[in-house]
Formats: structure tokens, sequence, C-alpha cells
């Protein structure tokens, strides 16, 4: 895995609207690390939530593919640098308020 922290000022991902398969994380010991290095709360629910996954449903690989995206999603969310400014953005009180007409470009007058 390639982190950020490898190449300051370089994004985790190429796009912060999709983790590519060879971007981020490629396994669950790294995707562990990962987490401890952002929260180590998030990497305790991703372990409970993966120790807690029953081995003998027929489902379970599916269940932990769906984990592990999750996490990722989460790693991402809190790694990438355009998400996070978007995130500061939107509490930010002196940031510009727009109404869902200005936004959709209806007049609501009319």
């Amino acid at each position: 895995m390639t982190t950020a922290a490898e190449h300051p000022g370089t994004p985790p991902t190429r796009s912060p609207y999709r983790i590519e398969p060879d971007e981020g994380p490629q396994t669950i010991g790294e995707l562990k690390a990962a987490l401890a290095a952002i929260d180590p709360a998030e990497l305790a629910a991703f372990t409970a939530r993966l120790d807690a996954v029953r081995t003998t449903d027929a489902s379970s690989l599916d269940a932990i593919r769906a984990l592990i995206t999750e996490y990722r999603h989460v790693w991402v969310l809190r790694t990438h640098p355009d998400i996070q400014a978007a995130i500061n953005a939107s509490v930010d009180p002196s940031a510009p308020r727009y109404t869902l007409e200005q936004l959709l470009g209806e007049d609501p007058t009319a």
C-alpha cells in the first residue's frame, strides 16, 4: 500500500469519489494498520465486526467482503484531502449557503 504520508501532498486515491482496486489497503493487515493510524476506535469497531462474522454461514465471505469495502471507504473518507476540505467547508459558519432553488437554478418568486 502506498500511503499519503510516504508522498506528502499526494492524495491517498486518484479520485475522492472512487477507490480503485489497486489503491489503499490491500490486505486485512494493511487495512487494520491504516485504521489504527487514523483512529484506534475505528480499528476496534472493524476488528469487532470482523471477529463476529460466523464462518459457518454460506454468506460469510460476502459479509467479510462487504465489511472490508465499508472500512476502505471509512479510510478514504478520513484521509483524502478533497473530502476533508469538503467536510471542513460544510461546518464553516462563514461559508456561503445556498437554497435548493438556487442550486437547481429555479426562480423561487415564479
